[in-house]
């Protein structure tokens, strides 16, 4: 089944040229079912960059899946265009009331600064307990996870001097995980961040547990007992050129910037690099859409702000 989103968004013509099927909101009218709903918070820059990256991720899955996009609004994103955000996204003052399925919250460029010297912090942190109350399962990306385990569990990151850049070698920890069902016993991510968590300390919280990870990036996959809750703190939703482009950038800032790791084919920068990890990308979403999201959900939304999930998948 498709990802259903408003008919002109720009996003739809790169997803079809990949066989993306994207259903217009025109057509999915016509659809006599119970779609699942779901938000993207997309705090990147590249606001459409990252709209194609989850959505391909998204629409590989059998379900109907009606798609928002939402801005905060307590800040104004000067890398794009005002009418593209005001055609495409609503601020998050026009849907507290509602409930969703899912939300997603995208990761940030804010390795350096303090949460709280963030100038959306307050708000985040509003919209973090909102979703424990109006979505059945929300999944946290990269600098959005380390910012949520912070606020909902107290656990704050570490800044490494050196930047966690590449494409890593991850295990599972649980042979039949519900989010990581069919993963093969290792399998590769991309990582761009400075934020490291100790897995000791996540350990030490009861009610989270690390569903895969290595020795080298640390805690990859984790979530709460009841699934409402899911962090991934690395980028599986990475095109193959994104490490490369972040390279180059970082390149223009410091010529002693470090190569993306097990990335560059024969650590050849000049190489165009392969996505490696697009099977797992497209398995992780599916399975959080089934197993978190759709198997979980009520089929009356209003009821999810009662806290009402009728399966927990123990990992």
């Amino acid at each position: 089944m498709p990802i259903t989103v408003k008919d002109e968004l720009p996003a739809i013509a790169r997803l079809r040229q990949e066989n993306v099927f994207v259903m217009p909101k025109s057509r999915a009218k016509t659809q006599e079912i119970r779609p699942m709903r779901l938000a993207i918070l997309n705090l990147m820059p590249n606001k459409v960059e990252t709209e194609v990256q989850f959505i391909r991720l998204l629409a590989n899955s059998p379900l109907q899946v009606n798609v928002e996009l939402l801005r905060l609004d307590t800040h104004r994103s000067s890398n794009n265009s005002e009418e593209h955000l005001d055609t495409f996204y609503r601020y998050f003052s026009e849907v507290k009331n509602n409930n969703y399925d899912a939300l997603i919250v995208t990761g940030a460029p804010l390795a350096h600064l303090e949460y709280e010297d963030v100038a959306y912090w307050e708000e985040l942190k509003v919209i973090i307990d909102w979703a424990e109350q109006h979505v059945t399962s929300t999944l946290f990306s990269c600098w959005a996870a380390h910012a949520a385990l912070f606020h909902s569990y107290n656990l704050k990151r570490d800044l490494k001097p050196n930047k966690l850049c590449g494409v890593f070698t991850h295990q599972c920890h649980f042979k039949h995980g519900a989010l990581t069902r069919g993963f093969d016993d290792t399998f590769l991510v991309p990582h761009s961040r400075y934020g490291h968590i100790d897995i000791k300390k996540i350990n030490a919280c009861d009610d989270l547990v690390v569903l895969a990870g290595s020795e080298r990036v640390g805690a990859y996959l984790l979530k709460n007992k009841s699934g409402s809750q899911v962090f991934i703190t690395g980028h599986p939703e990475y095109d193959a050129d994104t490490l490369k482009g972040e390279y180059e950038r970082d390149l223009q800032k410091s010529p002693d910037a470090p190569k993306p790791e097990n990335y560059f084919p024969d650590d050849d920068a000049s190489k165009q690099p392969s996505k490696t990890w697009q099977s797992h990308a497209f398995l992780l979403f599916s399975n959080w859409l089934n197993y978190y999201v759709y198997q979980t959900t009520p089929y009356d939304i209003n009821l999810v702000s009662q806290d009402v999930r009728t399966n927990n998948y123990a990992e």
